[in-house]
């Protein structure tokens, strides 16, 4: 094995309400919590960049070997959020495959998300926004594994 070969690790996401963003990822697509960290201050404002205090939580969900950091900083002047679009650089959305689109989205308006029905393509596939405005794909199973 190469030295240099790796895994992912954990995909880190920042959220405004732990709680709700842990509702959200539990109930819609199953998820659960594996662990939590109050984080120090001093290693966090190396790592991250992000100037003390630094006031972080990570909580861990996992689905099917999948980890999802949910990252909330309890502090004063956090960014504010804007919309990525899909031509600005960096990560452009999750993508999950699920047996019911409908009632997923369903689901995803239940617990705090939006679905962006202009994006629907007859049921297959679709984009809905997390509580926090996140970008998530839906696909129908065996539609395709990614995208």
């Amino acid at each position: 094995m190469s030295p240099n070969a790796s895994v992912v690790n954990h995909i880190g996401h920042c959220v405004a309400d732990v709680g709700r963003a842990r509702r959200f990822y539990e109930e819609v697509f199953g998820f659960r919590m594996t662990r939590e960290l109050s984080v120090p201050d001093g290693p966090a404002s190396t790592l991250l960049r992000v100037p003390p205090p630094v006031g972080l939580t990570a909580t861990y969900l996992e689905l099917g070997g999948t980890v999802l950091e949910l990252l909330h900083f309890d502090r004063p002047a956090d960014a504010e959020r804007h919309e990525r679009v899909f031509t600005e650089p960096g990560l452009t959305h999750l993508s999950f495959s699920v047996d019911d689109v409908a009632a997923t989205c369903a689901s995803v308006t239940e617990h705090g998300g939006t679905v962006l029905t202009d994006t629907d393509i007859g049921g297959l596939a679709v984009m809905v926004r997390d509580p926090d405005g996140q970008l998530l794909e839906l696909l129908a199973t065996g539609l395709v594994e990614s995208t």
